[in-house]
């Protein structure tokens, strides 16, 4: 399998888990497999609870924002990503963190708006930005591990002055760097850990560790802790993208944000080929604000491809 697919899979492999989730969010547990009890079936991009048959989510949405940045700009310009973040804002998406709204209209600058919402809310742990880290995440990858970290705390902190959300999303940045290495992301796990911030290291050993089930989470998988301990979980106890997808759904909660870093994280493993075509031909990622239609595979693809050129020009 080559890194291009491994790449591909982790763009591709994040919105399709984005996509089958957003009709079972904030549902109950075992929603989706009591619809769907088999693999391999179909139909499972039913659509429901104001999202149509393959419509991608903010998730989805904000990273190809990310994407078209790093694309465009040829470079990390945080105020280009946070403009694009803005307008799209303003365009009415139809779904939105609360967090995540409150940063991008609150008429402060792109390097004040998280903080100071941080400092007078005191809470800004959600999975807001590790959700749309997978395509920062191709596109750091070969960098290595300093400087895929560091772009993904820098992008975190765009909309997250919790520093837990900068770590969580550096954590992802790693794992995806380290599988479309050819490496064990899952074995390489205790090292990652090393790497975590060491006011935030204990709490992510934690939700991280082989023996941890989401279960035990202390807080909604809507905070970025169990979220990534969820979408580990789901990779470490399946064996194919699509069990892992269907395991994420399943845990109930937040099940397209929880699907779509399980799916980033299982594309890395699995490859472009692994996440089933029944899957990838309804998807679509409309961007309110643009006026373009919605991508489907062939963009995403094509993003995806720009992001791993783009680095590998870096490294030549």
């Amino acid at each position: 399998m080559s890194g291009k697919e491994q790449a591909a899979g982790v763009v591709v492999g994040a919105a399709v888990g984005d996509a089958l989730g957003a009709p079972f969010e904030f549902g109950p547990a075992g929603a989706f497999s009591a619809r769907f009890p088999a693999c391999g079936v179909g139909g499972e991009m039913c659509g429901g609870g104001g999202w149509d048959p393959g419509e991608a989510t903010d998730d989805t949405q904000m990273a190809v924002l990310v994407a078209e940045s790093l694309i465009e700009r040829g470079e990390l310009d945080l105020p280009d990503i946070f403009a694009r973040f803005q307008r799209w804002a303003a365009a009415g998406p139809k779904d939105i963190g609360l967090q995540t709204e409150d940063v991008l209209t609150n008429g402060l600058p792109w390097d004040l708006a998280a903080a100071v919402h941080f400092q007078v809310n005191l809470r800004a742990a959600g999975n807001g930005s590790l959700m749309r880290a997978s395509t920062s995440a191709v596109r750091y990858a070969r960098d290595g591990q300093q400087a895929t970290m560091d772009a993904a705390r820098r992008i975190a902190a765009l909309t997250h002055g919790d520093r837990a959300a900068w770590e969580g999303t550096a954590v992802f940045h790693e794992l995806v760097r380290i599988a479309l290495d050819g490496s064990d992301l899952l074995a390489a796990l205790p090292d990652v850990l090393d790497l975590v911030h060491p006011d935030h290291r204990d709490r992510y050993a934690v939700v991280l560790d082989r023996g941890w089930h989401p279960d035990q989470a202390t807080e909604f998988n809507g905070a970025v802790w169990p979220c990534l301990g969820s979408a580990v979980w789901a990779l470490r106890t399946t064996g194919s993208y699509e069990e892992a997808v269907r395991a994420a759904i399943d845990l109930g909660g937040d099940t397209d944000t929880v699907a779509a870093v399980t799916g980033g994280l299982a594309g890395a493993c699995y490859g472009l080929d692994a996440i089933p075509s029944r899957w990838t031909e309804p998807l679509h990622v409309p961007l309110p604000g643009s006026g373009n239609p919605p991508l489907r595979l062939p963009e995403l693809l094509g993003l995806a491809h720009r992001l791993v050129a783009h680095r590998w020009q870096k490294t030549r």
